[in-house]
């Protein structure tokens, strides 16, 4: 006779531990809904007309959807369109000095180890606990000096300067997390520093996409050093160019073009993040298992 076998019975998973997921879920769900809530107030407000838009009490939901505070922000006499290309010379110009910079400073840092290269490392955090605030004006004396005074180049200098501290933390962490051993591969196979380290870039993109989200968002926001460091309109960026957008007659505020020009604001950084959001965790997170 052929032996019959009986699948074992299916466990059944604990209620207490569905409780518990389903009480993480809703409450996953419900800080979602939190932090989605204002994005989603600004992005109907600017499709309402202007008068809508500053009616009171206010409404949620527009009544006639309209493109009009889109077209007056496209129109304005300030300039939007221009101050969108600032905007994106200062951040693209901030990624690409943060990203080279600190890629070299971590491999230094991690590969290249020296007498004082942790105290480096130290002074270089350190530098991330000063304030912009506190140094504007030696930092203005300073452009002023060497002649890079109301120069985007400039500001591009000045936000790298305080994107690097956390950029080269980064770095560092990322190449700390690849194996010794994929290196000394690559020394047996006769590479050399520069060649080793164009090697591992892949390894490394998760850092270096990480480091270059953050000088980008820094820099595409920035407002305060480009309202103190610009002083001619023809630089401003899109943060200083709003705030002269927004005042209506007798000092009121124009709500709809202001949420118009904050969707303008807002929608590259999204769309950047959605895009790279898994690359970007895994940057901050590289390092922390060893």
């Amino acid at each position: 006779m052929t032996a019959v076998s009986i699948p074992a019975p299916r466990r059944r998973r604990k209620p207490a531990r569905t409780l518990g997921l389903t009480g993480v879920y809703v409450a996953g769900a419900t800080a979602a809904a939190l932090f989605a809530a204002p994005l989603a107030t600004v992005l109907l407000n600017s499709f309402k007309t202007p008068v809508e838009a500053s009616a009171s009490p206010p409404t949620y939901f527009p009544h006639a959807w309209s493109v009009a505070n889109y077209g007056a922000l496209a129109t304005s006499p300030a300039g939007v369109a221009h101050s969108i290309g600032n905007s994106a010379f200062v951040a693209l110009g901030a990624v690409a000095l943060t990203v080279a910079v600190s890629l070299l400073a971590g491999y230094g840092l991690s590969r290249l180890r020296f007498r004082g290269s942790v105290i480096l490392f130290t002074v270089v955090l350190a530098a991330a606990m000063v304030p912009f605030q506190v140094i504007v004006t030696p930092l203005f004396i300073v452009l002023q000096s060497v002649g890079l005074a109301s120069s985007l180049f400039g500001l591009v200098l000045v936000i790298t300067t305080f994107q690097l501290p956390f950029a080269v933390f980064v770095m560092r962490n990322a190449f700390d997390s690849i194996p010794t051993e994929i290196w000394e591969a690559a020394e047996m196979d006769g590479a050399g520093p520069l060649r080793s380290l164009w090697a591992m870039l892949p390894l490394l993109a998760p850092g270096l996409l990480t480091a270059g989200l953050f000088a980008f968002f820094s820099a595409w926001n920035d407002f305060f050093g480009a309202l103190i460091l610009l002083s001619d309109q023809s630089q401003f960026t899109l943060p200083v160019v709003l705030t002269s957008l927004v005042n209506g007659a007798r000092g009121s505020v124009n709500w709809g073009l202001l949420q118009s020009g904050v969707v303008v604001s807002i929608a590259p950084c999204i769309v950047i993040f959605l895009v790279l959001q898994r690359q970007y965790v895994s940057g901050l997170m590289s390092g922390a298992v060893k």
